[in-house]
């Protein structure tokens, strides 16, 4: 694993998915490796009440509820999609159903304007064909036909990235289970085997970029994955993501709990910010999610690792805020600026402790950009 740049969840979990399924007696629909008990269990991690030899972390930060309705939908017929604004962790859920279903989280098409029906169903080996003309050996199946032949679950990124014939040729897979290749004259059918599925996504930011239709609708469960405001389970999502880069760039680095605070309540400042804002102009164009919050205090740390001698600061952590927030100029730096001066230099002058530094390393990074 140590040779990949981002190993997939059933290789960085392989040890724990071997564990629990060595454990797992509970009852499994089709042919899932773990029981939905189990799959919640990997997901979520592990209580005490539990009563495991070992303790299984947490992987997935929200409400219990949404996995669990995930679980249940895959356990049936019918398809699952998650739904929300970007960087509220739809993605990562979606690899860890399927890791924990069937050991395999890399069936995965991407939703764009360029996804073609060939990306869901499959294409040609062109030298294969002009050699030997078209058969099974010369097709090349597509995720989801791979996922449907081995009776595993097929991911599709951003569904509503790609056009309405794609989304049309979905809605036949989910409903016949089974992709007709006309192009042969035997073996042509190609059907899915229990357990097939298909998890897809969807931001909520796209609404009017290629709609659902209602066929496709009616075959998928919705799960709608809210934004994070908890500061509690937010600051676990960033302390977990954290420690994983950190322990990927094997850095030794503190960071230090009142400088996550900082960071979690300028993210809080910022998104109280963008709903009272009357008007597009006066928000962000960034989402503020959890995983931007993230991006920041990565970008911060990995700056400090490299070029400050190790040591984090509530400055480098000012200008990793601006650097990753400010995307239009001068609309995003204005609003960036008049956060600074009406929020955090009143904060900086009653709370004192990091936000001076704070507000004097926000001022310089937006100088400079300006």
């Amino acid at each position: 694993m140590s040779d990949l740049l981002r190993a997939p969840a059933e290789i960085k979990y392989a040890e724990e998915l071997d564990w629990l399924e060595s454990i797992d007696d509970n009852p499994k629909p089709f042919s899932w490796r773990l029981s939905p008990k189990m799959v919640r269990l990997f997901i979520l991690g592990s209580e005490r009440a539990d009563g495991l030899d070992r303790e299984i972390p947490q992987k997935w930060f929200g409400d219990r509820s949404f996995v669990e309705r995930s679980i249940v939908t895959l356990a049936s017929d019918r398809g699952l999609l998650l739904i929300g604004d970007p960087g509220t962790g739809k993605s990562w859920l979606a690899e860890l159903l399927s890791t924990a279903i069937c050991r395999n989280s890399t069936l995965v098409v991407q939703g764009t304007a360029g996804t073609t029906e060939d990306h869901i169903k499959y294409s040609w080996n062109v030298s294969m064909v002009i050699a030997k003309g078209q058969s099974r050996e010369s097709m090349i199946p597509s995720p989801i036909m791979t996922a449907m032949e081995t009776g595993a679950i097929g991911r599709f990124e951003e569904l509503t990235r790609s056009t309405s014939d794609v989304q049309d040729a979905l809605i036949s897979i989910l409903s016949e289970k089974y992709i007709s290749v006309p192009e042969l004259d035997s073996d042509n059918i190609v059907f899915a085997k229990p357990g097939f599925s298909v998890i897809a996504t969807a931001n909520s930011r796209d609404r009017g970029v290629n709609d659902l239709s209602s066929a496709l609708k009616r075959r998928f469960n919705f799960v709608r994955i809210p934004v994070m405001n908890d500061k509690k389970s937010e600051a676990e999502i960033v302390r977990f993501r954290t420690g994983e880069l950190l322990r990927r760039h094997h850095i030794d680095l503190d960071v230090p709990p009142t400088l996550l605070d900082v960071l979690l309540q300028s993210f809080a400042d910022l998104r109280a910010s963008a709903s009272a804002a009357a008007s597009d102009d006066e928000k962000l164009e960034s989402a503020l999610s959890t995983a931007e919050q993230i991006g920041v205090l990565e970008d911060a740390i990995l700056h400090s690792n490299f070029f400050q001698e190790g040591s984090l600061s509530a400055r480098t952590l000012a200008s990793s805020l601006v650097g990753s927030l400010a995307r239009r100029e001068p609309e995003d730096l204005a609003i960036l600026n008049k956060y600074l001066h009406g929020v955090v230099e009143p904060r900086s002058k009653d709370e004192g402790g990091s936000w001076p530094e704070f507000l004097e390393g926000g001022r310089d990074a937006i100088a400079t950009l300006s």
